[in-house]
């Protein structure tokens, strides 16, 4: 799956209307096209189906066959991961989605998709270009979600035709050098191209380190600042190998991006700029549709919150009111904060960025987002 994919989905999840039937969110992680623990599957659905009655027990049960009949017969052999989101009732939604990356064995149900774990594996593992270099060739690939989907570029026959049409043995002896400087021109000019039109951010080098070096050195500017790696291969070396070296490079450079983004929220409190710390804050202006970026910690996993049916003001559990304090009404829902803020940002289009460590973001419990804009009474009270 490709990342643009993956995106539209987790849209269409954040935003899938609320019924009176409970969805499914099942996560499992997989190995040979079978479910690798069958038995933390079973595990996850017995408390599940234990806790529920009536009408909500049979939409629960009808949500889990069809996940059972998909889990039977169609799970891909490549596949290390699978999200499905399952629901029956009067507006029935069913969504399975097999990646070529783990995902955690997790199940949950409630009013709407949990999607956390998704919007997790969209910022962890991105998308990015390898580009196999050698002295004759070049191939590029683009890397989506941990695994290949595209073969952007490969040599054209007749680069390799030139010697002997272009050319003669003398002649080529003689230009050997200037030969090889026009053609990793060549690869650097193609590379820019493919790394442009298909909106990639990050690059990975393999090749020998004769060619990769040589590469690396005619990089322009804003291609060299897109490298993460460079990885040695030989002739033998299969372009999933090369995949599998580079991923923890990357991986590490999203990290150091995420943690760029929450010593930025550090940084605009520390100066009164654009950007909110902490659960209470972080919803309030979730809600209000400020947020340009939502960073929250890995380990981010807060008590339930309370939110107002009546005009959706939402708090933590910490401070809950006997009525809203908004507009006085008194029926207050619980909810799934980290899913909430989760879903809202994707609603609002909002970046997401999810960090293992950060200092700041611990200090204030998890979570912090950088605004695009405070609204005018903020303002007021930021001068008061």
């Amino acid at each position: 799956m490709e990342l643009k994919n993956l995106q539209k989905h987790v849209r269409t999840l954040a935003i899938l209307p609320e019924t009176d039937a409970p969805v499914i969110s099942c996560y499992l992680t997989l190995h040979n096209g079978r479910i690798k623990d069958r038995n933390a599957f079973d595990g996850q659905v017995r408390p599940l189906i234990g806790g529920l009655t009536g009408q909500m027990r049979q939409d629960f049960e009808d949500a889990l066959e069809p996940i059972g009949q998909y889990l039977a017969v169609e799970l891909l052999p490549e596949a290390q991961g699978i999200a499905i989101f399952s629901r029956a009732g009067g507006d029935p939604s069913f969504l399975p989605l097999q990646f070529r990356v783990p995902l955690p064995n997790w199940m949950a149900v409630d009013t709407t998709p949990n999607i956390y774990h998704l919007v997790e594996l969209k910022d962890t593992y991105h998308r990015y270009v390898v580009m196999i270099s050698t002295e004759e060739s070049v191939r590029i690939y683009g890397v989506n979600l941990g695994a290949v989907t595209e073969q952007l570029y490969k040599q054209r026959p007749e680069l390799r035709e030139r010697v002997g049409r272009e050319w003669t043995k003398e002649h080529y002896q003689n230009h050997r050098r200037d030969r090889a400087q026009k053609f990793f021109k060549e690869q650097i000019d193609i590379l820019d191209r493919v790394m442009s039109k298909g909106g990639y951010t990050h690059l990975v080098l393999a090749g020998h380190p004769t060619s990769t070096s040589r590469v690396r050195s005619e990089l322009p500017k804003h291609l060299a600042e897109k490298l993460i790696d460079v990885v040695t291969i030989s002739a033998k070396t299969f372009v999933s190998d090369v995949v599998k070296a580079a991923l923890a490079s990357f991986i590490e450079q999203e990290e150091k991006e995420s943690r760029a983004a929450a010593e930025e929220i550090e940084r605009q409190i520390q100066t009164g700029g654009l950007a909110v710390i902490g659960t209470e804050a972080s919803l309030h202006a979730l809600r209000r549709d400020q947020v340009d970026t939502l960073v929250m910690a890995r380990s981010y996993s807060p008590d339930p919150g309370w939110r107002c049916a009546a005009c959706g003001l939402m708090g933590s559990q910490t401070e809950r009111p006997g009525a809203c304090t908004e507009c006085g009404a008194s029926e207050l829902q619980d909810f799934d904060i980290r899913e909430m803020a989760v879903r809202l940002a994707e609603q609002q289009g909002c970046s997401v960025e999810v960090v293992n460590q950060s200092e700041p973001l611990t200090r204030f419990g998890g979570v912090g987002c950088l605004l695009r804009y405070r609204l005018p009474d903020e303002y007021a009270q930021c001068n008061a």
